[in-house]
């Protein structure tokens, strides 16, 4: 065991990050099992034996970002657990149709009260846009606005809204711009409160797999949902938009980008938060758009994801107490660390959030991109 611990040490140590250190981002050992834990399961050892208590830090986001920055998740550790995650996305599509409901079931319905306490009011589950925003509820509103100006949204067009959750973008577009939308989700909870959200408005929210549409619209927007879809699905994916869209209409992907083609996720993220999921590359987005889509604007801001990720487990924090009654101690604690691990990975960089503007012909003149909030 000596020698486990001493190899951990050496390469935590080449991070800043000490055993038993006093700094906020060192890590305390309750636990002398976790060393070889972390040796033969990886990342996945690491994050079971937190919610196992096994360890702390005072500053989880922080002792990620060193971890990411000194690329030690790309060490030895863990090598047989990735090579069956690995063999089980090469042989399988963990995408289809058929299993397109569970990471509905196992993230998202997990529970309305969560996500009202720990999102902004309107419910956004994707990245804020912060250039100019002073609070939560700006920067997402920033960033429906952002959206809504790079497919020059006029009153009365047709909107589908991919993977619309609880009908933030939908809300938006049909209030400030007058345009009807139709949004389609896989989680029931997001059907149902979706739904009475945006009573009133000309919005409808299906519970429908994006490959069953087959209708005409105007403009397509999917913020935050390609990152369930999985890379043997995405030229599928696009095929459906592009049949979908009009030929003169906008196609924004908003989404997480992974900085290198993968097939599969951290496993513990697979096993805990999102099942099934893979973050795309740009070489793999790229491949599935050919010959359908001309790319007009490329637009990265995943440096804002921290701070929205650092926001929501605040809000999470401060809203604990009324949470509690209906969550238990361990899932607090895997919920932290999925929260304050992302930040971490973004404020290393290691994780992007892309905003990629296709069209099918491209725009006769060009597109000029938006970048800041501005009157309608």
């Amino acid at each position: 065991m000596n020698h486990i611990i001493k190899k951990i040490k050496v390469e935590l140590e080449s991070a800043d990050i000490q055993i038993d250190g006093s700094k906020p981002w060192d890590i305390q050992v309750k636990d002398s099992r976790l060393f070889n834990r972390i040796l033969r399961q990886g990342s996945l050892g690491l994050g079971e034996g937190y919610i196992d208590g096994w360890w702390e830090a005072k500053a989880l986001d922080e002792f990620f970002t060193r971890v990411l920055r000194a690329g030690l998740e790309k060490r030895v550790y863990g090598k047989p657990a990735m090579i069956f995650e690995n063999l089980k996305s090469l042989l399988t599509n963990r995408q289809s149709k058929d299993k397109a409901h569970e990471i509905g079931e196992h993230h998202y319905d997990i529970g309305n009260d969560l996500y009202i306490a720990m999102l902004d009011t309107r419910m956004v589950y994707t990245c804020g846009y912060w250039q100019q925003a002073k609070s939560l509820d700006e920067a997402q509103e920033a960033k429906l606005d952002l959206v809504c100006k790079k497919i020059g949204l006029q009153p009365g067009q047709r909107v589908l809204d991919i993977g619309c959750g609880w009908g933030s973008f939908a809300k938006y577009a049909a209030e400030v711009y007058g345009a009807e939308v139709v949004g389609i989700t896989i989680s029931n909870e997001q059907v149902e409160l979706g739904r009475e959200r945006c009573k009133g408005l000309p919005v409808e929210i299906r519970f429908q797999d994006y490959r069953e549409v087959n209708e005409p619209f105007d403009h397509i927007v999917s913020l935050g949902m390609i990152e369930h879809v999985g890379s043997k699905n995405y030229r599928t994916y696009m095929q459906t938009v592009h049949r979908c869209l009009k030929d003169e209409g906008r196609f924004i992907l908003h989404t997480i980008g992974s900085n290198e083609s993968v097939r599969t996720t951290d496993p513990w993220i697979e096993k805990y938060i999102f099942p099934n999921s893979q973050l795309p590359s740009a070489r793999q987005l790229s491949l599935a758009a050919e010959g359908l889509f001309v790319m007009e604007d490329w637009q990265n801001f995943g440096a804002h994801y921290d701070k929205t990720l650092m926001t929501w487990y605040q809000n999470f924090e401060e809203h604990w107490d009324e949470l509690k009654s209906n969550y238990s101690e361990r899932f607090y604690r895997m919920w932290k660390y999925y929260l304050l691990s992302c930040a971490g990975s973004f404020r290393a960089r290691k994780n992007q959030l892309w905003q990629i503007v296709f069209t099918k012909q491209g725009i006769p003149d060009g597109f000029t991109a938006p970048r800041y909030r501005t009157n309608k």
